[in-house]
C-alpha cells in the first residue's frame, strides 16, 4: 500500500476523488479552490517552451542528414491528415446515428448568449491565414514568452539547423544544450509533485461550478461522447497500435501518470514534457520525438476533431437546423482546417467549436451555450484521446523511419512481453 501511495497516478486519482467530494458538498469554497489548478498548469507552461527548444536543438543538430528532418515532418504530417480525417467521419457517423439533441427543440432566439460572448469575440480570430501567421514569433525570445507550441518550434529548428552547420564551432554549445536538457527535465519533475494539488483544485472547480445539474440535463450527450471516444480509442487507436506491434493497454498502463493528470486539468499540455521524456525512454529517438509531439499537439488532435463534429452536429439536431450530406461533408471539410488551430489548452477546442459554426454559417452561433456548461466535463474525454493519440504518433513515426530501439519497445509496450535470451 505504502509502494502505491507513493505512484503519481495513484496521488492524482484520490485528490480528484477528494475535489469532486469538496466540490459537491461546499460549491462556494470548491470554486475558490480554482488557482491551486490555474497554477499547477501556469508552472508547467513555465517550463514547455524551454523543455522543446533543447530537445529539439539537441536532437537535430545532432542529425547527420539534414533532410531526415523534413522526411520525418513530411510523415508526420501525412499520418496526423489521415486520424484527423477518420477521426471527424468516425464523429459525425456515431452522432448522426445516436442523435443526442433529437427532439430537444430549443429555440436559438431564446438562447441567453451573454455567458459565451467572450468565446464568440475570440472566435473571430481564428482561421488559416492568422492561424500560419501566428507561427512566426515577433522576435525570437517571444516565441518562449507567449506560449505558443509551433513558434517556439520554429525557432527551435533555425537554431538548431545553425547550430548543425556550424560544424566544430558549435560543438560547445551543443554540449551545453545537452547539459541544459538533463537540467529541466529535474525541474520537470519538481514540478509534477505539485501535481496532485493541482488536480484536487481543478476537480473541486469543475464540480462545484458545472456539476451535477449540467451533468443531468445534457446527460446523453455526455454519454455519447464518452463512448463514441472509448471506441475510437479501442477500434482506430487501437488497430493502429496493433500495426505498429504496440499493445495499447500496455501503452496506456505505461502513461498512467500523464493520464491522470490530464483527466484531472482537461490539458494535454500540462504533461508535455513527461510525454517526450517517456517516449524517449521506450528507446524513440529524440529528434524524432522533439520534431512530432510539438507538432502533434497542434495538428494531431483526435480527440478535438471527435468533440467538434459530435458538437456541431448535436447543435444542429437540438436547434432543428437540418443538415443534409452535402452540408455534413462540407461541415467535415471546414472542420480539417480549423480544428488545426486549437491549442491544446482548456477552453480552446470550444473557441474553435464558435469560429467553425460562424464559418459555415448554417447552425446558430448562440446555441454553442448549451454545451457551455459540460464543455470542461466533454474535455475531460477529449484530451485523453490527444494525448494517447500522439504518444502512438510519435511511435508510428518511429518505426516508419526505423528511429526507436525495438526490443526497449516491445520490452515495456509490445504486443508480448519478450523473454530473456537462454545462454
Amino acid at each position: 500500500m505504502l509502494r502505491l501511495a507513493r505512484q503519481l497516478w495513484f496521488q492524482v486519482l484520490v485528490a480528484m476523488a477528494a475535489g469532486v467530494v469538496l466540490g459537491h458538498a461546499a460549491p462556494d469554497l470548491g470554486e475558490r479552490l480554482k488557482p491551486l489548478g490555474d497554477a499547477f498548469i501556469a508552472l508547467v507552461r513555465m517550463i514547455i517552451g524551454p523543455v522543446i527548444f533543447l530537445t529539439v536543438v539537441h536532437g537535430v543538430a545532432g542529425m547527420q542528414d539534414a533532410g531526415r528532418v523534413g522526411r520525418v515532418a513530411g510523415k508526420a504530417l501525412a499520418y496526423f491528415m489521415a486520424m484527423t480525417m477518420f477521426a471527424l467521419l468516425f464523429a459525425l457517423v456515431a452522432v448522426n446515428l445516436w442523435k443526442p439533441g433529437a427532439g430537444m427543440n430549443v429555440d436559438p432566439a431564446a438562447i441567453d448568449t451573454k455567458p459565451i460572448a467572450a468565446y464568440a469575440a475570440q472566435a473571430h480570430e481564428q482561421g488559416l491565414a492568422p492561424f500560419l501567421l501566428g507561427i512566426i514569433p515577433e522576435t525570437f525570445l517571444s516565441a518562449f514568452t507567449q506560449g505558443h507550441v509551433l513558434q517556439v518550434l520554429l525557432v527551435s529548428l533555425l537554431f538548431a539547423f545553425a547550430l548543425g552547420a556550424a560544424g566544430d564551432a558549435g560543438k560547445p554549445i551543443h554540449q551545453l544544450v545537452e547539459a541544459l536538457n538533463g537540467v529541466f527535465f529535474r525541474i520537470v519533475g519538481f514540478i509534477m509533485w505539485a501535481a496532485p494539488a493541482g488536480a484536487f483544485g481543478a476537480m473541486a472547480f469543475t464540480v462545484a461550478k458545472f456539476g451535477m445539474a449540467s451533468l443531468l440535463s445534457l446527460g446523453e450527450l455526455l454519454l455519447e461522447f464518452y463512448l463514441v471516444c472509448a471506441a475510437f480509442v479501442l477500434v482506430a487507436l487501437g488497430g493502429v497500435a496493433w500495426a505498429v506491434g504496440v499493445n495499447l493497454f500496455r501503452l496506456m498502463a505505461y502513461l498512467k501518470d500523464e493520464i491522470a493528470v490530464v483527466a484531472a486539468t482537461t490539458s494535454t499540455e500540462t504533461v508535455l514534457p513527461r510525454l517526450m521524456q517517456k517516449l524517449k525512454d521506450l528507446g524513440c529517438e529524440e529528434s524524432v520525438v522533439g520534431l512530432v509531439i510539438p507538432t502533434g499537439y497542434s495538428f494531431n488532435l483526435d480527440g478535438t476533431c471527435l468533440y467538434l463534429a459530435t458538437a456541431a452536429v448535436f447543435l444542429a439536431q437540438a436547434t432543428n437546423t437540418p443538415l443534409d450530406l452535402g452540408q455534413q461533408l462540407a461541415l467535415l471539410a471546414l472542420l480539417l482546417v480549423t480544428s488545426k488551430g486549437a491549442a491544446a489548452v482548456p477552453g480552446a477546442a470550444f473557441i474553435v467549436l464558435a469560429a467553425t459554426l460562424g464559418a459555415l454559417g448554417t447552425i446558430p452561433v448562440a446555441s454553442i451555450a448549451l454545451v457551455l456548461g459540460i464543455h470542461r466535463l466533454m474535455a475531460e474525454a477529449l484530451t485523453f484521446v490527444n494525448l494517447v493519440g500522439n504518444a502512438l504518433a510519435t511511435i508510428v513515426v518511429c518505426r516508419w523511419e526505423r528511429a526507436v530501439d525495438l526490443t526497449q519497445l516491445h520490452e515495456r509496450v509490445g504486443l508480448r512481453r519478450l523473454r530473456p535470451a537462454v545462454a
